[in-house]
């Protein structure tokens, strides 16, 4: 089966194999730490293991070789997922059906871009900024509500930049528009979006997600962060600070995706921030990073502030870090502020 197909597929799973190795090799430990969130490195081994399993396959010529009648795996099966080893003529009718459904989603989420929009929220102030480093950026923040009509709060950094970042980002907006509106989970919904891209030839990447589901009754934030920054939460009436912490890894970075959801109150006066790495990681012409704790430093000293205003008490200090050193990366922030 020497073909377009498996051109394609080996020449994606050699970009997904040098992009996560060099990942690795590049990445200081503690960032690596957090895009793991709770698991090790390990896990990166397993990834790259099943790699080079389909590798080794391409090379001995049984790659996608039906494990029941020894026939072709159908091309469609093997570009959302080249670890299908079952042709589609022995599915079950359920299988069929969900396996359509993904298709026809994995189909979608290619097309399309939809726009962005910052909600109305009774009792909440919400600002937001992205800036990329390249014409096309790798960061995404959104708002989508959920089929039980509470507000869901994303926002993600493909690793990565430029155009295969920029398309990245486009696709997971998508993702998240479509299937949002149908769940009334954030754990489903990021679950979903791994499954769709893990073994997906047209993803060659991985990318970290905080998502939160806020109920405006209860003032209950449920939130899942796939390996992204940790969030920043302020207590305006006891001055406690709060990180949220990742719950689980980025989503394409691993076989095994296990994550989990936490739950925080928010109270009047609470400031949330929700950041990409190229706030903190921004850097002056010494290599001196500004850091989480001068972004947190910010939201200390202006907490009466609101968070347009905030946002921009952000910006003007990180531009007087970096002065005239360009950006290395997309600066993505976005501010809730419970009034």
């Amino acid at each position: 089966m020497r073909n377009k197909i498996l051109d394609e597929i080996q020449i994606g799973l050699e970009e997904v194999r040098t992009n996560l190795t060099q990942w690795v090799e590049t990445t200081p430990d503690e960032k690596i730490q957090i895009c793991l969130g709770p698991q090790d490195e390990t896990c990166i081994e397993e990834h790259l293991h099943v790699i080079d399993e389909s590798l080794e396959k391409i090379m001995e010529g049984t790659f996608g070789i039906c494990e029941i009648c020894h026939e072709q795996v159908d091309r469609e099966l093997l570009q959302m997922d080249y670890t299908a080893t079952v042709c589609l003529g022995h599915f079950t009718d359920s299988e069929l059906r969900q396996l359509e459904n993904e298709l026809e989603l994995s189909q979608v989420i290619q097309r399309g871009l939809l726009p962005q929009r910052v909600p109305s929220i009774e009792g909440l102030n919400i600002a937001a900024f992205s800036r990329p480093a390249q014409i096309l950026g790798g960061d995404y923040f959104d708002f989508v509500d959920f089929k039980d009509g509470a507000n869901g709060f994303v926002i993600a950094d493909v690793s990565g930049h430029g155009v295969s970042a920029g398309m990245f980002m486009s696709s997971l907006q998508t993702a998240f528009h479509t299937l949002v509106p149908d769940s009334t989970s954030p754990l489903e919904v990021l679950e979903r979006i791994n499954r769709l891209y893990i073994h997906n030839i047209n993803f060659t990447t991985f990318v970290t997600i905080f998502f939160g589901k806020y109920n405006p009754e209860t003032h209950v934030l449920t939130y899942a962060n796939a390996g992204h920054n940790s969030a920043y939460l302020y207590r305006a009436a006891t001055k406690e600070e709060v990180w949220l912490r990742p719950t689980g890894p980025a989503i394409g970075l691993m076989e095994g995706f296990r994550i989990r959801k936490e739950d925080v109150k928010l109270e009047h006066g609470d400031i949330l921030l929700l950041y990409t790495d190229g706030i903190t990681e921004a850097s002056n012409h010494q290599g001196t990073l500004w850091g989480e704790d001068n972004m947190a430093d910010i939201i200390r000293e202006n907490a009466n502030s609101s968070s347009e205003q905030l946002i921009q008490l952000i910006l003007k200090a990180m531009k007087g870090h970096t002065g005239e050193n360009p950006l290395d990366d997309d600066v993505t922030l976005l501010i809730t502020k419970v009034g």
